[in-house]
C-alpha cells in the first residue's frame, strides 16, 4: 500500500461514496455538485487508483472553512487524515498575500476533536472566541 495525495476534485460518486464510508448523510445531487465546483482547494488520497480519503476548503481568502474531511474506516490510523489537513493548510498558506492574516476553521466530527487539536486547531470557545454556532435547514 501507498497512499498518495492529489490536489484534486473527486467525481460525485466518490464524494458521496467517501462521505458514506463515514457514516455521513449526503446532500442531494444538484447541492453536492454545485458545492463542490465552488470550492476552492481539494485533497483526495489514493491507494492506488481507489480514492480513500479526501478534504476540501470553501473560503474567500481571509475565513477558510475545511470540510468533507474523511477516511474510510479501513485505512484510519495511517496517518492519511494528518497528511488532507497538512496539504489543505499548506494550499491556503501558499496562496495568501504577504502580510495576510488568515483564519481556517472546521467542524470536527464528535470524537474526532482531539486529532484536530493535534493538528494545531484550537477547540471553542476559547480565550478569544465563543463557541462556535450552526443552523442546519432541511426543505
Amino acid at each position: 500500500m501507498e497512499i498518495r495525495f492529489y490536489e484534486e476534485k473527486p467525481d460525485i460518486e466518490t464524494y458521496y461514496e467517501l462521505r458514506a464510508s463515514a457514516g455521513w448523510e449526503n446532500f442531494c445531487k444538484e447541492q453536492s455538485e454545485k458545492a463542490l465546483a465552488k470550492r476552492d482547494y481539494f485533497v483526495l488520497a489514493k491507494d492506488g487508483e481507489k480514492a480513500v480519503g479526501m478534504g476540501s476548503v470553501v473560503g474567500d481568502g481571509m475565513y477558510m472553512t475545511i470540510v468533507d474531511v474523511t477516511v474510510r474506516p479501513e485505512y484510519q490510523g495511517q496517518n492519511i487524515g494528518s497528511g488532507i489537513i497538512n496539504k489543505l493548510v499548506s494550499l491556503i498558506e501558499m496562496s495568501a498575500p504577504k502580510g495576510a492574516r488568515l483564519s481556517i476553521q472546521l467542524i470536527a466530527a464528535k470524537g474526532k476533536e482531539g486529532f484536530y487539536e493535534k493538528m494545531g486547531f484550537t477547540a471553542l470557545p476559547c480565550e478569544n472566541s465563543g463557541p462556535a454556532l450552526r443552523k442546519l435547514i432541511y426543505t
